[in-house]
């Protein structure tokens, strides 16, 4: 080492030695946040983690921070953002999350700090209400409904009120109303400075308020989305980033495969459809039959969705039962997507709509065409083919084996601090699956466990006698072994569950148990409503019984004694036919790896670890996770999961599991 490079490393070591003092005494016993914020204590792993984070910022790294539940991950990396990350993006899981961290964490952090950072909650353009569309939706008077109508007088009431058009400020419009789609716009459908809103454009108000601010919070599906699609947003911030910050990291490998692969679905095709007909009648209506045009390719999808099987599912090509029937539906499909392309070609210039419809078609027509050159072998990828199905829709798909090396070239591309965190990202302190995955193998890690006192609070429960979970009534058999635990703490219970066909055998089991025993227990479904409206009336209710699978896993938070004992059904494998997983598969064995071993058991220890992180929420916290599937102490593989999880007091005795509940958790 030169004298120089010394002089330099003590110079960082110094700033490093200040910024360490420096989060000391503003997160200590007596500093700013133990006087201001309510139910602040000093926690020595977040004051550690603050300070790795702070070396992750001033150094440019790339860091892995698993935190465990209690840590305090949150401020954790918002008080060195906010005083020293520069323009700092933060990407969550969801928009709940994303709200959560906008309205509240962040404006704590700097308050309590008191430093002049300005920020800004950026999403997806299909978030914020187009006014061109709004004004052809109103003029146009073509909604189905009188529901849609009613809502629609809604919006526009709110359009002349609203300062951001930011959907969600509209509560009485539920989300999910179909009405939402015909006054928001798409990257496709969006006429950008063509457009007679443009300077009112509340997509590209949010957007220039996002290039102005020091903090700019986002969603991964956003992120990746405009990445992914080249839109002008989160690529547009990238390059004047200092510091980018993924919560809820674990879920990044899923996301990015879904935006950096590509699909056509049904919506994609019927909305395209339904737009080009009111557009070709309303500018070009002598330029073509429209209506002929517009029901031969709705016809020819309706058609291929027949020639697909009824149930919903994921099948490879090979794997659909009449394929080479529904390869010649997708090439009528194609065929009258020529016809309708080659309309909206000719009469492209009576407006930018119809060139913005002609553009998007030939984008499906493309894709349409490759993907069933693929099918047939006439073209060869290393991508995966596959279709899913939806009741009546379907999608179908070309997605990446692996997302490493795109988005590794992502993060050379933008030479700032990047900065993953969760509470699942490691199997037992070890990164290389997470970081496999992503192309991160080149960064620093770093775990912190749960502060919680799980050995006290918290038991690990594997019933001895079960059937093997494939077996015929594995469901009724998960109810048997669960209603001792269940009258033992009288309710407070999720029962989590990896189908929703045990969803629904499950709550069929316990309501007719509950009406047979006449308990004033209430049973919440997955289904009967919103995944919000389900877990506020299950909080509110204080000893209800709640049935879900997958959206349920994560991202909960119910404490106290509202949720005493969790119930897994199974270890949550993912299907081994599922056409993506069966080819990773296929190519991590090929290279010499084990697939069972090396891809499914860690994807299985962090989806439990998820699962099982929803019961215990803080140091008081107490009750049971009770998991159904005994392959977890039956099988080999077993260990390696379970001595994965927290550090649960663990027993295969039905009383010693019923006595618990008992004598801890507080009587109603």
């Amino acid at each position: 080492m030169t004298g120089q490079e010394k002089e330099i490393r003590m110079v960082y070591a110094d700033d490093i030695q200040r910024y360490d003092d420096e989060l000391d005494r503003l997160m200590g016993e007596r500093g700013p946040f133990a006087e201001t914020v309510d139910g602040y204590t000093l926690r020595p792993m977040q004051v550690e983690m603050a300070k790795s984070v702070t070396r992750a910022i001033t150094g440019r790294e790339t860091f892995l921070a698993e935190a465990g539940t209690g840590t305090g991950k949150t401020y954790a990396y918002l008080i060195p953002a906010l005083l020293w990350g520069g323009k700092v993006i933060i990407s969550t899981g969801t928009k709940n999350l994303q709200d959560q961290l906008y309205f509240k964490d962040i404006q704590t952090v700097r308050k309590t700090l008191n430093v002049p950072v300005t920020t800004a909650l950026l999403k997806g353009r299909s978030n914020y209400l187009c006014r061109y569309r709004l004004e052809k939706t109103n003029a146009e008077g073509l909604l189905q409904t009188r529901r849609d109508v009613a809502f629609l007088k809604k919006i526009v009431k709110f359009d002349k009120a609203t300062a951001t058009g930011d959907r969600s400020d509209l509560p009485t419009v539920p989300e999910n109303a179909s009405v939402w789609d015909y006054v928001t716009s798409t990257k496709e459908n969006c006429l950008g400075s063509d457009c007679p809103y443009f300077k009112e454009c509340f997509v590209m108000k949010a957007r220039q308020e996002a290039m102005k601010a020091d903090v700019v919070v986002v969603n991964h599906h956003l992120f990746f989305a405009d990445i992914a699609l080249k839109d002008n947003g989160v690529s547009e911030l990238l390059p004047t980033a200092n510091t980018v910050i993924f919560d809820e990291a674990h879920q990044l490998p899923d996301v990015a495969t879904v935006f950096f692969g590509q699909f056509i679905s049904t919506r994609q095709l019927q909305e395209l459809c339904r737009e080009v007909q009111v557009e070709g009648l309303a500018h070009a209506r002598e330029g073509g039959d429209w209506v002929s045009l517009v029901s031969a390719v709705d016809r020819s999808v309706k058609e291929l969705r027949l020639a697909l099987p009824e149930k919903s599912a994921r099948m490879a090509v090979h794997q659909i039962p009449e394929s080479q029937a529904f390869l010649k539906g997708l090439e009528a499909l194609v065929t009258a997507l020529d016809g309708l392309a080659d309309a909206l070609e000719s009469q492209a210039e009576r407006s930018e709509l119809l060139q913005k419809q002609f553009e998007q078609a030939v984008e499906v027509i493309d894709f349409a065409k490759y993907w069933l050159s693929l099918a047939r072998g006439e073209s060869k990828t290393e991508d995966v083919l596959w279709v899913e199905t939806f009741g009546q829709t379907f999608q179908l798909h070309l997605t990446p084996l692996s997302v490493a090396d795109v988005f590794s070239k992502q993060l050379d591309a933008s030479p700032c601090a990047w900065i993953f965190t969760s509470a699942t990202l490691a199997v037992r302190q070890d990164f290389s699956y997470f970081s496999s995955r992503m192309g991160l193998e080149k960064a620093r890690t770093q775990t912190w466990p749960s502060p919680f006192p799980y050995s006290d609070n918290a038991l690990l429960y594997v019933p001895q006698k079960m059937p093997m979970p494939q077996s015929q009534g594995y469901s009724d058999a998960v109810v048997d072994a669960a209603l001792p635990l269940i009258e033992s703490c009288g309710g407070g219970v999720f029962i989590l569950c990896t189908t929703l066909r045990a969803v629904d055998r499950i709550a069929e089991r316990l309501g007719e148990w509950l009406d047979g025993k006449q308990l004033e227990i209430p049973l919440f479904v997955q289904g009967t409503a919103s995944r919000h409206e389900l877990l506020e009336q299950f909080r509110r209710a204080g000893n209800g019984i709640l049935i879900g699978s997958q959206s349920f896993w994560e991202g909960v938070d119910v404490k106290g004694r509202a949720l005493s004992l969790v119930i897994v059904d199974k270890l949550p494998f993912a299907p081994p036919d599922d056409p993506v997983l069966a080819a990773r598969l296929k190519v991590l064995e090929r290279n010499g790896g084990n697939g069972f071993m090396d891809y499914q058991v860690p994807e299985t220890i962090i989806s439990l670890k998820q699962g099982a992180g929803r019961l215990i929420r803080d140091d008081r916290d107490i009750g049971v996770l009770m998991i159904c599937d005994t392959r977890l102490v039956d099988r080999p593989y077993g260990g390696r999961i379970w001595r994965s999880m927290p550090p649960f007091a663990r027993t295969r005795d039905e009383a010693v599991a019923c006595a618990f509940l008992k004598e801890k958790v507080p009587v109603l």
